[in-house]
């Protein structure tokens, strides 16, 4: 019986969708950005086994051009395409479930930009869920309280933090109550306490996420005083339909999720967690996870770092340098295939290194399929919806038909 295999590179986008102008995004390229970074120092943008795949192709399907000096492989291996969002917003639960067959049509809460918070208690958070959090959780304030990238935060107000008690809140353009606190002073299970506290208060202003950021002192002779680490933890809406985890799990089938998969879906439709802390450990985990995964199954990884700690951090260089990683780890993946499987290679969204801000952005995501099952040198165009691979996966293993989504073959 065949298998399934997905791994998202997170924000990994190709170009910016026709609807980008309307999120802020037109002219967003997280693989244009990074290639033209890349060559203009010097250091062009090679990754010989994705181009294998048709990465350079899909590419410029999506954005009608050519990354700058990124390698092409003029006769590909793999099935390569690119894909357009159906959901609204550029947020992680919402590609994410896409992707597995269920785009999100309406829109989640967000909280706003403000030129000034003078006057306003808690910042860009409305006064009364965040006071009924803070009594209920026995905290006397916040810190914080605006939009923010996670590693300035901490280093802004970590002092302060530890010497108050009071917990750091952040958000950003996604749907999201971020809470930072120190492992050692506050403690982790408070922190996780008073986050599943948190989103059952801003469930009614339908904030899809809530996400624990805890942090320790970073090591000694460190630029940072304070660094994250990788307990982090999502309290996330359901999906609000289902999903190609749900049909599989209900048909009995092994869904493996990797790093943060659980989370995003809410634990539903997972039947084992692999837990792991960076991509290369994510890697190793997918490996693990094929490894133990029975036929007519699917393992599903999200490889955090491109977006936690390049993309949201502006480093096209650390970008490319994990990128280049990863298409170095590619052919042990493909190595690990049984006959009869299917490989997926995709995005949740964008996340433009050298894009203002520290958002993600608005973009086309790769479609790129190899493995013993896969079709080769097909060319699939720019697809409609993430759906279109959730969909593709249900024919593969059998299972009916989802609700969103057409298979590419």
């Amino acid at each position: 019986m065949p298998r399934a295999i997905l791994v998202v590179l997170d924000s990994f986008g190709l170009g910016a969708t026709p609807d980008a102008e309307h999120y802020g995004d037109a002219g967003a390229n997280t693989l244009g950005s990074i290639a033209r970074w890349c060559a203009q120092n010097g250091q062009p943008l090679q990754l010989p086994n994705l181009a294998r795949l048709g990465l350079s192709q899909a590419a410029q399907a999506a954005s009608g051009s050519w990354p700058l000096g990124l390698n092409q492989d003029p006769a590909p291996i793999g099935a390569w395409g690119a894909a357009r969002e159906l959901s609204r917003g550029k947020d992680t639960p919402s590609g994410h479930w896409e992707l597995m067959g269920c785009p999100v049509p309406f829109d989640w809460g967000y909280f706003p930009r403000l030129e000034s918070t003078e006057g306003l208690p808690f910042g860009v958070f409305p006064a009364e869920p965040m006071q009924r959090w803070l009594d209920v959780c026995d905290l006397d304030g916040s810190l914080g309280n605006c939009h923010a990238s996670g590693t300035e935060i901490i280093e802004e107000f970590g002092d302060a933090h530890i010497h108050s008690g009071m917990p750091i809140c952040y958000t950003s353009s996604d749907s999201v109550f971020q809470i930072a606190a120190h492992e050692t002073h506050f403690g982790l299970d408070r922190l996780y306490a008073i986050c599943e506290a948190a989103k059952t208060i801003f469930d009614a202003l339908n904030i899809a996420r809530v996400i624990a950021r805890p942090f320790v002192d970073a090591a000694p002779g460190s630029a940072q005083r304070y660094r994250r680490t990788g307990n982090r933890h999502d309290y996330t809406t359901p999906p609000p339909q289902d999903t190609l985890l749900d049909v599989l799990s209900r048909a009995g089938r092994e869904v493996h999720g990797v790093g943060k998969i659980r989370d995003i879906f809410a634990a539903r439709g997972i039947s084992h967690h692999h837990a792991a802390d960076g991509n290369a450990a994510l890697c190793a985990a997918t490996l693990k996870a094929l490894e133990h995964c029975a036929d007519g199954g699917l393992v599903f990884s999200n490889l955090v770092d491109f977006d936690m700690l390049y993309g949201h951090r502006r480093d096209p260089a650390g970008y490319a340098q994990a990128l280049r990683d990863f298409d170095a780890f590619l052919p042990q993946l493909l190595d690990s295939l049984q006959p009869g499987d299917l490989l997926a290679l995709s995005a949740d969204h964008g996340c433009d290194p050298c894009w203002p801000g520290s958002d993600h952005t608005r973009e086309h995501v790769p479609v790129l399929f190899a493995g013993p099952a896969c079709p080769a040198a097909r060319a699939l165009g720019v697809r409609n919806s993430f759906a279109d691979i959730g969909q593709t996966f249900a024919r593969h293993l059998g299972m009916p038909a989802l609700a969103h989504g057409e298979a590419v073959w």
